[in-house]
């Protein structure tokens, strides 16, 4: 399916997908991946939500460990995470059927205030078009 004739080449749109690809920029992927508004479409590495952990999400997001003071041990202070490129909002696309990830999984990046929100990967792509056109920072990671 289509979504629209014209793309701005500096920012990443889905422009069309099916059932074994997604198109971005007119540029045709038959393999998972993931791409914010701006910058590389980069692929994914995995084929199923089920691989999907914490150490994922963060490299979507973009998001990093806090440097730590030597002494923060004596507040019993965790290590937080800091998220230099402000993502707002991660789009996961589940392939075909709607996967849902453990609320353990997610739970990290969204104390951090980054939503996760999981859907089809058709649904995910045409959100993702959504949010990009309003100025949101999205990342869309879409398993075909």
């Amino acid at each position: 399916m289509y979504l629209q004739r014209e793309s701005n080449p500096d920012l990443n749109a889905v422009t069309a997908y099916g059932d074994d690809y997604i198109q971005v920029n007119q540029t045709k992927y038959t393999e998972s991946i993931y791409f914010a508004p701006t910058g590389e479409i980069l692929p994914l590495g995995l084929q199923d939500a089920a691989e999907i952990d914490q150490m994922q999400l963060r490299l979507l997001a973009g998001v990093q460990a806090k440097e730590q003071s030597p002494m923060d041990f004596l507040d019993d202070v965790g290590p937080g995470l800091e998220n230099p490129q402000n993502t707002e909002i991660i789009l996961l696309g589940t392939g075909s059927a709607q996967t849902f990830l453990n609320p353990r999984v997610t739970a990290e990046l969204q104390s951090i205030g980054i939503g996760i929100e999981v859907m089809t990967t058709p649904a995910a792509a045409r959100t993702y078009n959504i949010l990009m056109s309003e100025g949101r920072l999205v990342v869309a990671a879409l398993i075909i």
